[in-house]
């Protein structure tokens, strides 16, 4: 794989209105630094694939799911491949009824059409009541979209970070709990009680989801089925494409289609 190549992050003083839509691409491996904005932030990636990662999780995008992002989180946002995708800053409003943390979300049909119709309508700088009434379902449809569960949570102890990333390096590292609770000094029965409490899951579940979550940023790279199931040190293909079709609803030849 070629090397991650930072960009800088574009640059807006202000919101001109409550809805700003800015639309961008990004190539495959290229991302913003860690920042963060005055306002709220809706990324919806009209084609390829982004990841998203804060202090306590990464977050991966693709064209059937946005994320949420509240003002003032840290965060990166990474091309997995060539990328298109729509930026919504949305002021705090009194009544916004979103979401207070991270979320990813499933885009339904109807606000992918507002979207689409908010980029003309910004083309043509059209700044009527026609544009206020579309500022206005695009928030409503927002808050009715559908929570998904498909993250990566982040431990915040430099002992556990230290584990996660090396795994997220090396994701067919082979030590078992015992031998990661042996490196941190500590018991496994302690690792695991540790574990649990700052990411709400096992080792082994997130293990698990690291490996899916990896799967993707190689499927998104063009990589085969098969090298995917050994980079990733599943014992074949068949068994990797049951934990990514667990985890994702589909198979890996079906995610590359979409």
């Amino acid at each position: 794989m070629s090397a991650w190549r930072t960009v800088d992050v574009p640059e807006i003083e202000a919101l001109s209105r409550s809805v700003f839509l800015r639309s961008q691409k990004l190539p495959a491996r290229h991302g913003f630094p860690m920042h963060t904005h005055p306002w709220n932030q809706f990324v919806y990636a009209t084609t390829g694939t982004l990841m998203v990662t804060i202090e306590q999780a990464r977050y991966v995008i693709t064209p059937e799911q946005a994320i949420w992002i509240p003002t003032g989180v840290r965060h990166t946002t990474t091309a997995l491949s060539d990328v298109e995708f729509r930026n919504l800053y949305v002021e705090d409003l009194p009544n916004l009824n979103m979401p207070a943390d991270c979320s990813v979300l499933a885009v339904s049909t109807l606000l992918r059409s507002l979207i689409l119709e908010l980029a003309e309508v910004e083309q043509k700088s059209d700044h009527s009541e026609y544009r206020d009434h579309l500022d206005a379902v695009i928030l409503v449809q927002m808050s009715r979209l559908r929570k998904l569960d498909f993250f990566l949570p982040w431990p915040h102890s430099s002992h556990l970070r230290e584990i996660c990333e090396v795994l997220y390096a090396h994701p067919d590292e082979p030590r078992d709990i015992t031998e990661w609770a042996s490196r941190a000094g500590m018991s496994a029965r302690t690792l695991s009680r540790h574990f649990n409490a700052e990411t709400g899951m096992s080792l082994r579940v997130w293990r698990h989801r690291l490996r899916v979550f990896r799967a993707v940023e190689l499927l998104s790279a063009h990589w085969r089925v098969t090298d995917i199931a050994l980079e990733l040190g599943f014992s074949s293909a068949s068994a990797f494409t049951y934990a990514f079709r667990t985890e994702m609803g589909c198979s890996p030849t079906e995610w590359i289609a979409r």
